[in-house]
């Protein structure tokens, strides 16, 4: 069940209800808040509901128990395709780009016969992560579709994708969750947060529910708290900046260090709302510090440690005044 988006999911149930519907799908809007989610759960609902067995749900939900379903659930279904960030052999890490060679193999794909049904469905999460080469690969397919293919296209920020390919599209927006629905998202994934927590962690992720299982699953709430104090109140003796750079730079931190970096600026944007005169004027200073260095530092392999000690001095900056 997609929590927070009806109205995308009633869009496009609408649309697949009529069986004349466009062929792609853009998925727009803030990470965290459903879109993949909803692609997969799309992607499930065409694909069962054209081959049957026949079930009665709402919007774009399905059993579980349906064997179609469960093709798609173990990546085997033949009429589906999921293009992402493949892992590279040589480092472990994931590739900086959906490969050009990965949207050829997809035009393969749309030379094959659907085999369960008349549909296909292809997923790519995200089009943003595509290579120039592989964008204007993926333009072709668009420009001439084959019958009876979905294409759902999960994207952070439509606005830097080819101007040809969002003219290609059906455009559906997603924003940020509301607090009741990241609430029922953390009680069925995150149980084991207390309330206290939970309103903390919500506060702090800005309607982003993925955004917000990541706090939960790392503790972040504690870290929130090192760098308000800091933010709130200084840090006059670097103990406080000292202390998160000790618990952060180690290696089996790194999870934390890299969410750190992306709650800092949040935090003082969020601070900055009730700030006026010259407080606001450093913290917003201080929130273009914080952004840009969560940004280049993982580029760039700085020392987390020393990285999390300057971003500590970076939050002292917006702080109030000694009396």
């Amino acid at each position: 069940m997609i929590v927070g988006q009806d109205r995308a999911v009633q869009q496009f149930a609408s649309a697949w209800g009529t069986r004349k519907l466009h062929h792609a799908w853009l998925l727009a809007g803030p990470r965290g808040v459903g879109k993949a989610s909803f692609a997969h759960a799309a992607a499930r609902r065409v694909l069962a509901e054209a081959a049957g067995p026949p079930f009665d749900l709402p919007g774009i939900d399905t059993p579980d128990s349906h064997p179609i379903v469960k093709l798609v659930e173990a990546g085997s279904h033949p009429d589906m395709r999921q293009l992402a960030r493949l892992t590279n052999e040589k480092t472990g890490n994931l590739n900086r780009s959906i490969k050009v060679e990965q949207i050829r193999e997809l035009g393969e794909f749309m030379g094959m016969t659907a085999g369960l049904s008349p549909w296909r469905v292809v997923v790519i999460d995200s089009v943003d992560d595509l290579e120039t080469s592989g964008a204007n690969a993926l333009l072709k397919i668009l420009e001439e579709p084959p019958a009876n293919t979905l294409f759902f296209l999960v994207t952070h920020a439509p606005g830097r994708l080819l101007a040809t390919i969002r003219s290609r599209c059906r455009r559906l927006e997603f924003g940020p969750l509301d607090d009741d629905a990241m609430t029922s998202v953390l009680e069925a994934h995150a149980a084991g947060v207390t309330g206290a927590e939970r309103a903390q962690i919500i506060a702090m992720s800005f309607g982003s529910a993925g955004r917000a299982l990541a706090f939960a699953e790392l503790g972040l709430a504690k870290l929130e708290d090192a760098a308000l104090a800091i933010l709130r109140q200084g840090d006059p003796t670097n103990a406080r900046r000292s202390e998160l750079a000790q618990d952060l730079g180690k290696k089996a931190s790194a999870d934390r260090y890299a969410a750190f970096l992306e709650l800092a600026p949040s935090l003082i944007a969020r601070e900055a709302r009730s700030m006026t005169g010259d407080r606001l004027e450093r913290a917003l200073d201080a929130y273009a510090k914080a952004r840009e260095l969560a940004s280049i530092a993982p580029r760039l392999s700085l020392d987390p440690a020393a990285t999390v000690f300057q971003v500590g001095g970076i939050l002292a900056e917006a702080a109030p005044p000694l009396p």
